[in-house]
């Protein structure tokens, strides 16, 4: 059997990835309306006090999205895809790049998806509904790699963070909880 290749080149590559949806979607997409990043993301924290009470919504999502996924796999199996488990971190240098992609993935997908593609749909098609329905599909399909099953479990995933953003009209938690939730997937399993 082959030798697991280093995979810090992909890890490098896939958050310039990350920041490359940013830059564009900052310097092509809001250029259009107007709209700044920190509009984009809900503002700037007021206090100490707003900026903990997003550290609890993403900690309440998180262990939201744990329970649900326990759930999901009890129910419909582990759909853990080997192509997965190959591109998990092994060692110290590859641990330490999974997390800044994991924390690159939590900002520039939140970003994305449900601040620029969630205004984009609301505005093409004037329904939150369509728009929410739209970009999780959206978010399921940009996860492709990971196969069928997973991919639904990532819209659902991403359907709880769409749904907190527009709750508390911020993206921060959610940005926070996906960061997080990805950070785990790598280095506690």
């Amino acid at each position: 059997m082959a030798a697991r290749p280093n995979l810090s080149g992909l890890y490098l590559s896939l958050i310039a990835g990350e920041w490359a949806l940013v830059y564009y979607v900052w310097k092509v997409g809001l250029r259009r309306t107007g709209t700044t990043i920190g509009e984009l993301i809900g503002g700037k924290w007021a206090s100490p006090k707003a900026a903990l009470l997003d550290v609890l919504w993403a900690g309440g999502l998180w262990t939201l999205w744990k329970g649900a996924y326990f759930v999901w796999w009890t129910w419909f199996g582990t759909g853990h895809s080997t192509s997965i488990s190959r591109l998990m971190p092994q060692g110290a240098t590859e641990s330490t790049l999974w997390v800044l992609l994991s924390i690159s993935a939590g900002i520039s997908e939140e970003l994305v998806f449900r601040g620029y593609f969630q205004r984009q749909f609301l505005a093409w098609t004037g329904r939150v509904s369509v728009a929410v329905l739209l970009q999780v599909m959206l978010f399921g399909i940009a996860h492709g790699y990971q196969g069928v099953q997973n991919c639904l479990a990532i819209a659902a995933y991403g359907a709880l963070f769409t749904l907190l953003a527009l709750y508390r009209k911020s993206l921060r938690p959610g940005i926070l909880a996906h960061a997080w939730t990805d950070i785990a997937g790598g280095l506690l399993r």
